[in-house]
């Protein structure tokens, strides 16, 4: 999406500036006029970088939230719904799988099962493998 929104605005603001070549100005006003609409798209592409770093630090904290909450569901729905997922496909695979599952759906399943793996191997691997990290710079850091 963030590469999209670049995509636009600079489609936008090319043909700004090839229309700045137009303008019956000196070549220091051009430049300067043309210098100020790419530093206005820097500083967009900035504001769009920032917000898209919020928003996955705020993602991060609500998954947080959610690992370390005192409910069992709280804690464990995620989990659940994978394994349902997996168990629906599972069932498309054995060829008994409910009439109203489409197989966009399948798809649509397989693809949100992919992403839910892939995530709790990186997290569970992370989990493992960060702690050490840190203890060895400590203890090289002392040394």
């Amino acid at each position: 999406m963030l590469t999209e929104i670049f995509g636009f605005i600079s489609s936008i603001i090319d043909p700004v500036v090839k229309m700045v070549d137009d303008l019956t100005t000196t070549d220091e006003e051009r430049l300067e006029i043309k210098r100020k609409i790419q530093e206005a798209n820097l500083k967009f592409g900035e504001k769009m970088l920032q917000y898209e770093a919020d928003k996955l630090t705020h993602q991060a904290d609500l998954i947080k939230a959610e690992i370390t909450g005192k409910s069992w569901f709280q804690r464990n729905w995620r989990p659940l719904m994978m394994l349902w997922f997996a168990v629906l496909l599972g069932m498309y695979w054995f060829d008994v799988t409910p009439k109203n599952l489409s197989q966009e759906t399948i798809d649509n399943l397989f693809t949100l099962l992919q992403v839910g793996i892939g995530g709790y191997i990186v997290g569970r691997s992370a989990e493992k493998i960060i702690p050490q990290i840190i203890n060895k710079e400590k203890k090289n850091g002392t040394n």
